[in-house]
Parts: C-alpha cells; structure tokens; sequence
C-alpha cells in the first residue's frame, strides 16, 4: 500500500506542476508565448512508433516519450485556459 500512496502522491506532485506551468504560459505575454509555444513544437516530434503499429518501445525510449507527452499535455491545457502556447490570449 505504500507504494500506491507514493505513487499517488508523484502523481499530485506532477499535476500540480502542469498545472502552474501552464497557467503562467497562459499569462505571459503574447511573444514569450509564441517563444515558448515554438520551442513545445519542437519538442513533441517524438512519436510513439506509431507508423509501426508493431513496435514497442525499449527502456530508453519511455522516459522521452513520457516526457514528450507531458509537454502535450501542458500546451494541451494552455490552450484550454484560454490561450495558445505560440499566440494570443483568447
């Protein structure tokens, strides 16, 4: 039980994290937004071997693709607080 308690409590930890990101992104102004909405462009090329429906990714590879998830995820939420990473408020 432990572990899912320390689980749960990475899992907080990382959303609240997401969440703070997000809504000082949401908050900037429009060319610090489109900086860093470029630069969350850039990041989230990584794919999941999607074009090969039959490959599963190795050890090394997870941590990048979580990673390159979670930048989804935070330009994801941006956009629902009301403004695009690389734009303007809406």
């Amino acid at each position: 039980m432990r572990g899912d308690e320390a689980h749960a409590g990475l899992e907080g930890r990382l959303l609240a994290h997401r969440k703070l990101l997000a809504r000082l992104l949401a908050g900037s102004p429009g060319p610090v937004r489109a900086a860093i909405g470029d630069w969350l462009a850039g990041q989230e090329v990584l794919n999941d071997g999607q074009e090969d429906p039959g490959a599963v990714p190795g050890e090394g590879l997870a941590l990048e693709l979580a990673l390159s998830d979670e930048l989804r995820r935070i330009a994801a939420l941006c956009e629902d607080l009301g403004a695009k990473p690389g734009g303007a408020a809406r």
